[in-house]
């Protein structure tokens, strides 16, 4: 059996390539850029980094875009008033609120202050439902990128079991809903999961964001399922994700690195995510109708 790696570097550079002809195309349309702001509070060095990535890359594909950066001494009320005057600024067609946030501040109440129209994370309630009903509007990037990835290496999920190790909202749940709604069969498990290794061979796609550095071994995997290690834990040696992937790759068909794997894709997706955001506003679009489905598309939840 031949294995692949599947790398998210170039699928990345082809949705970012796309986020920057569709930007071009609102500012033609529009006589503006679509505009994204982040708001990052504290000094966490990782979401510092991560913050500029997100920056960069939309300036250079042609977004207005600013980040607004707050003292870790910034309390609840002040982030609040930030958000709400993103929320009003119709400059802004996409807002995200990095994390982790300070502590004493609730996270939840934060996110959920976000204008939906605006999220371009889509952790915002509304967002999520949307999601579960099957008609996304805003989906969060990651399991966004994933799937995106999944269908230009000419993997199609249809009819395939999948598990997904993992029940977070910011992967695990939306990433169970995107496999749903590609008609997948899917099965959600995590650290609680009786006998999980038998479990995830039951997989021929398992999709891994645990939080635990090379937990996931060939025991783990059905011989030549696909893997997607989610996973980015820092260690003393340098990244590792939640798969090990010398491991896994003796048994498996694909599976993603870390790095270069799921990483370059959450980035891209945001981009792709602003643009959506932004044409949806600018056309007084409902959320969820933009871009409108295609025809095929209609009428698939049986």
């Amino acid at each position: 059996m031949t294995f692949r790696v599947l790398e998210g570097t170039s699928a990345a550079a082809e949705l970012r390539a796309e986020a920057a002809r569709e930007a071009a195309a609102f500012l033609a349309a529009f006589s503006r850029p679509p505009g994204l702001r982040v708001i990052l509070a504290g000094d966490d060095p990782g979401s510092a980094v991560y913050v500029r990535s997100k920056e960069k890359a939309a300036r250079e594909a042609g977004f207005a875009a600013e980040t607004l950066r707050l003292p870790g001494s910034a309390t609840e009320s002040e982030l609040l008033g930030r958000v709400s005057e993103a929320n009003r600024d119709p400059s802004i067609d996409g807002l995200l609120v990095q994390m982790p946030l300070p502590a004493g501040i609730d996270a939840r109440k934060i996110l959920d202050a976000v204008d939906p129209a605006k999220d371009v994370d889509g952790f915002h309630p509304v967002n999520a439902g949307l999601l579960q009903q099957g008609r996304p509007h805003l989906v969060p990037c990651t399991p966004a990128g994933i799937m995106e990835l999944l269908r230009r290496s000419d993997i199609d999920v249809a009819g395939k079991r999948a598990v997904v190790v993992g029940r977070s909202d910011i992967v695990g749940k939306p990433m169970a809903a995107l496999l749903l709604a590609a008609n997948a069969t899917v099965t959600m498990a995590h650290s609680r999961t009786r006998d999980l290794p038998a479990i995830c061979r039951e997989a021929e796609i398992l999709v891994v964001a645990i939080g635990r550095p090379r937990f996931v071994t060939a025991e783990f995997v059905r011989p030549g399922a696909v893997v997607v290690d989610v996973g980015i834990n820092r260690l003393e040696g340098g990244l590792a994700g939640d798969v090990d992937f010398e491991s896994v790759r003796a048994v498996a068909s694909a599976a993603t690195p870390v790095p270069r794997g799921v990483g370059p894709l959450t980035v891209a997706m945001l981009l792709k995510n602003t643009v959506r955001a932004a044409n949806a506003r600018a056309r007084n679009l409902t959320p969820g109708l933009w871009p409108p489905p295609l025809p095929a598309e209609r009428g698939k939840n049986n």
